[in-house]
């Protein structure tokens, strides 16, 4: 029996290397479907077929067998000038990397490619190690906007990481995408001035999304001295920056803010009135009652549910 299964994996492995695409890819589909470790090797130089549509076969096969020594000729295929090829063999690196391919993944990062560069950045964040610190401050500096937002987007899953400078700069990056995930990083740093600077980029920064991460990470902080800049924020023409500005609200609530907040309970958004019932609630002041008795009718049922939690979470406090 094993004969038999032998001999019909090696008429797979023979077909693989036929000169017709066609029996190419039968050969290769066949093999993802027997599933067999044998066939590994045979798999692993298919990444190099000169057809498209074979390699990607091949590393989805390579992907199911989910065997380690694959996982350097996957590393290869991050270069590949084809999208799909790079976006399945990230996809199968994701689950098959471990901290054990550090050191094969840092060296990748020297290879001047700007693809592979830029997929073992993301594969960073799976290993979360420290180690990876030095290579990522290296493209801090890069002329490619995709591997600076990588490099800072990869700082926040670095385990013990909370202290790092240089990302502060990223808040005057020219490119938008590069910071928006550097106000999305800066809510896991300690570095002094960090509440500042994205209190700065709450109400300056001309992108919403950047203001809305600001926003994000200033409620990680909860740091009264964003206060001012919050209540700037809750006229904000994004209704998504005002909501999450009321979000630090909650975590640091402050009396000044109690007409803000009533305000924000008329507002033109469900998610908006929602986050300021519960702020308001979290505020605890009896001034808010009144407001908040309305807001029963509100047509959302949420801003209800939360308007009606508030109430109690008040008069339980009186």
């Amino acid at each position: 029996m094993a004969a038999d299964t032998d001999s019909e994996l090696n008429q797979w492995l023979e077909m693989l290397r036929s000169p017709d695409v066609s029996d190419r890819l039968v050969a290769v589909k066949t093999l993802q479907h027997l599933g067999d470790e044998a066939a590994i090797d045979a798999l692993i130089a298919a990444l190099k077929d000169e057809s498209t549509a074979v390699q990607k076969i091949a590393v989805a096969a390579l992907w199911e067998l989910a065997h380690p020594v694959a996982v350097p000729a996957l590393l290869e295929c991050l270069a590949s000038p084809e999208e799909e090829i790079r976006s399945e063999a990230l996809s199968a690196l994701g689950e098959l990397i471990s901290s054990e391919h550090l050191l094969l993944l840092l060296d990748a990062l020297h290879q001047e490619d700007v693809h592979l560069q830029l997929n073992v950045l993301i594969l960073l964040r799976k290993i979360h190690d420290a180690q990876s610190l030095p290579a990522v401050l290296s493209f801090f500096e890069s002329e490619h906007p995709q591997l600076r937002e990588a490099a800072v987007t990869t700082l926040r899953y670095l385990n013990q990481v909370k202290r790092c400078p240089p990302a502060l700069l990223f808040l005057n990056d020219p490119d938008n995408g590069v910071r928006r995930e550097a106000a999305l990083t800066l809510g896991h740093l300690a570095d002094e001035g960090v509440v500042a600077l994205l209190s700065q980029a709450l109400t300056s920064d001309p992108d919403w999304q950047v203001r809305r991460n600001a926003a994000k990470s200033l409620a990680i902080h909860a740091n009264s001295d964003a206060i001012p800049a919050v209540l700037s924020a809750l006229k904000d023409e994004h209704w998504q920056v005002r909501k999450f500005a009321i979000q630090v609200l909650q975590k640091v609530p402050n009396e000044q803010c109690l007409p803000a907040l009533i305000e924000a309970l008329a507002d033109e958004f469900s998610d908006v009135r929602k986050e300021a019932a519960i702020a308001l609630g979290n505020l605890g002041n009896p001034n808010a009652l009144n407001a908040l008795q309305q807001a029963l009718d509100d047509p959302d049922r949420d801003v209800v549910i939360y308007s009606q939690r508030a109430i109690q979470k008040i008069q339980k406090r009186a």
